[in-house]
């Protein structure tokens, strides 16, 4: 059965979700991180993304806080991502209650640095992130989605799938935001290309129907956010989804 997974991004301590990436177009939500991740929790959800944007973009993470009041006040797996570029970040982030870690930027810019803490952190602890700016290029977009790159996406997952990795998280960034329906072609290919490679997939989720047809494709897990801030999918239609997180 496909994970659920909510996603609370965080920008300045406010619960803010972007269209396509774009900063411009950023909505803050009336929404404290604390509140929210019990909410999840009381409705049966395990595990949570939280998204440091201040530190996706810096390049070091900026909202420790907020993922230690989360891990200290519920019982929800974290899966920390955002600036992430050290040994030292993440030992921070364990610190203050991380139970994963998803790391996207230093993956391009030192991959032999990442390729070590799939090693030194256990494959189940580490996440690649690997958003792509489209499906057709499929080039790799990091330091919160705000420079490009012309790493292609599968020769990106082979070099660590052959050193090791487990579960990527991949986001087509021209549907994040949109409320358009996931790119399930994408993921489809990924699967075939990767079946033994653990594809969390985030992006343009609009309800129910497509985290059905994303489990029937055999797709690990799946992060939403802006479908329910909006109030589009309600918690208690994930209720036939929820299961045990990843271990």
């Amino acid at each position: 059965m496909i994970q659920v997974i909510p996603s609370i991004a965080i920008r300045k301590g406010t619960v803010v979700k972007m269209r396509k990436g774009d900063p411009t177009s950023e909505k803050a939500y009336n929404e404290n991180p604390l509140d929210l991740a019990k909410r999840f929790e009381d409705h049966g959800i395990e595990i949570i993304h939280l998204v440091d944007l201040d530190g996706a973009e810096s390049g070091s993470p900026k909202n420790y806080h907020v993922l230690e009041a989360i891990a200290g006040h519920t019982e929800l797996k974290v899966d920390f991502t955002g600036g992430i570029n050290t040994d030292g970040d993440i030992g921070k982030a364990y610190e203050f209650g991380a139970d994963y870690i998803t790391a996207s930027s230093i993956a391009t810019t030192n991959p032999e640095l990442f390729a070590s803490w799939i090693i030194s952190y256990g494959r189940e602890k580490m996440t690649l992130g690997a958003d792509v700016t489209d499906v057709v290029s499929k080039n790799i977009a990091i330091r919160g989605w705000q420079k490009n790159t012309e790493i292609k996406l599968f020769d990106h997952l082979q070099y660590f799938y052959d050193r090791g990795l487990k579960y990527v998280k991949s986001t087509d960034i021209s549907r994040d935001g949109v409320l358009e329906g996931p790119a399930f072609s994408f993921y489809q290919e990924i699967y075939d290309k990767f079946p033994n490679i653990k594809i969390l997939a985030s992006g343009g989720v609009r309800g129910v129907d497509d985290i059905k047809r994303l489990n029937e494709m055999g797709i690990f897990a799946v992060i939403f956010g802006k479908a329910y801030y909006e109030g589009i999918l309600k918690l208690k239609d994930l209720e036939q989804f929820l299961v045990k997180a990843k271990a």
